[in-house]
This record gives structure tokens, sequence and C-alpha cells, in this order.
């Protein structure tokens, strides 16, 4: 199964390691939240990498990058940052806030459907909620995109494509540190789901929980 991997960001100077002087600035609370990423054991689909986090949303962050592989195919992708602000902040109403996109392209039938932008908010929430998760202050957008194609693209088929733009606050467990790891797999159970990947046999505590319905089967890959 894939582990994350990466690397932290303070503000200093752009993105440092654990170790060393700047490591030394990190707060024990995001500290410990990020190695819980780094350590988690995700479905073997998913190929996870980690990548520049943003510089000016919080004084501490992490990102992650993911994508569902099935063969050759990259069936949906997505990014997943974690915030630290120790100060604490109104809007997240906590010190942590996570913060993701994801997207995956769908078949035409599926893209018609004036319910989906509210199913696939709901399979986020459901996500969280599956695995038992406690979080607070959920926000984001749901889009859906097409595209046709003209000129020496026209063979190509049309394609609409979901994104999902969200945040949330995680809730903070013993020592102010939140249950990051359980968060990222249910994040990866999202991805999954966009994917059109059947739930993973629950296996233990970070497994996918039942009850969760996922689109058929991706015919392919994503447009680059």
């Amino acid at each position: 199964m894939a582990a994350a991997q990466g690397q932290f960001s303070d503000h200093s100077n752009g993105v440092g390691s654990a170790g060393g002087a700047e490591g030394d600035s990190v707060p024990s609370a995001f500290r410990l939240a990020v190695e819980a990423l780094r350590t988690a054991r995700l479905r073997p689909e998913m190929e996870i990498d980690p990548t520049k986090p943003p510089q000016r949303l919080a004084p501490h962050a992490y990102a992650l990058e993911a994508a569902v592989v099935e063969g050759d195919d990259d069936l949906a992708d997505g990014r997943l940052v974690l915030l630290h602000d120790p100060a604490g902040h109104d809007a997240w109403q906590g010190t942590f806030r996570l913060v993701t996109l994801v997207r995956a392209e769908l078949e035409p039938e599926m893209a018609v459907d004036p319910l989906l932008p509210e199913v696939c908010w709901s399979w986020l929430t459901g996500a969280l909620e599956a695995r038992g998760l406690s979080y607070g202050e959920p926000s984001g957008t749901v889009t859906r995109a097409g595209s046709h194609y003209f000129g020496g693209l026209s063979e190509r088929r049309p394609a609409t494509q979901i994104e999902i733009r969200a945040s949330w606050t995680p809730r903070e467990g013993m020592g102010g540190v939140p249950d990051t790891a359980t968060h990222l797999a249910a994040w990866c159970d999202l991805l999954c789901q966009l994917a059109g990947l059947p739930p993973a046999a629950p296996t233990g505590p970070t497994e996918p929980g039942a009850g969760v319905v996922s689109l058929p089967q991706r015919r392919g890959p994503q447009a680059r």
C-alpha cells in the first residue's frame, strides 16, 4: 500500500525538512499531525506524493497530491492541504484546517444528472462520517464542466469533469492533534468513489464503512 512522504513548510524560506533549524520551529501538534499523514496506509489504487504547500494561508502548511490509478488509467486526482495556526482561526473554529481539490471525468449519461453536485458533496461528508470522524465548519463548491472538441481534436468524444473544492476543520484529540491519518483515508475514499471503484473491504478501523454508493466503473483515463 502507499505511504505518504513529504516535507514541512513554516514560511521561512520555502520548504524544509523536519530536522534542522527550520524543523525546530514547527509546533509539536503540527509535527505529529504531519507524521500521521506520512505514515498512513492507504488503498493500493492510490498513488500519493508530497507537493509544495501554499505559503500564505496559515503559519504552517503541508500538502499532498494523489491519483487513483488502475492499470494505465488515471481515474481521479486531487490535492489535500493541512493548515495549522497555533493561535487559532475564527473562521475555522480551531487551529487546524483541511483544504482539498478533487477531480474526475464522468460518463456523459452520469454528467447530465441534475442532482450530481448534491450527490458529490454528500460523498465528501459521507466519507468522513463513514470513518467515524468528527469535524466542523465544512464549506465548498461542486463544479461540473463539459468539453467539446473540434478541428484536429474532433475525433475525441465530449468529456465532462466534476470538481470538488472543499475545506473542513478536523476535531482535535489528545495534545490538540487531529486524527489526520483517518481524515486522509476518508479523503482517499472520496477519490476512489469519484473514480467509480467499489468500496474496499473493511479490514481495519481506517477502512471504508458500509453504505457507500459508487459511480459505475470509469471508461478510461482523464484527459490531461
